[in-house]
């Protein structure tokens, strides 16, 4: 994990991320805290980093998802040598294992 961003401040921030219960609650909460630009862009990040495990081209990938290549690059970086944390993440959501397998087929 990386220890440069753990604070009392993040903690909190997790703490109220951890507290909700639903999407409509996560809706409510993100579109508060974040822009819309800054919620669109977490969400880019995420079906980026889906799209690369599911082997998909950066061709394919800037096409569907209007990333640059940088941002790609930049998610295709965490993946490789990151915290394993979208591997945690991609592991509990059905769709996306899914997606996984359909891919291996």
């Amino acid at each position: 994990m990386s220890k440069n961003i753990k604070n009392d401040s993040v903690d909190y921030l997790f703490d109220a991320v951890l507290s909700l219960k639903n999407k409509e609650e996560c809706y409510v909460f993100f579109e508060d805290i974040c822009t819309v630009n800054e919620l669109l862009s977490l969400s880019q990040r995420f079906e980026v980093a889906a799209m690369l495990r599911a082997k998909k081209t950066y061709l394919e990938i800037a096409e569907k998802t209007g990333a640059s290549t940088a941002t790609i690059s930049r998610v295709n970086r965490s993946l490789n040598y990151g915290n394993d944390g979208y591997d945690l993440v991609f592991s509990r959501i059905p769709e996306i294992s899914q997606m996984d397998e359909e891919e291996a087929q």
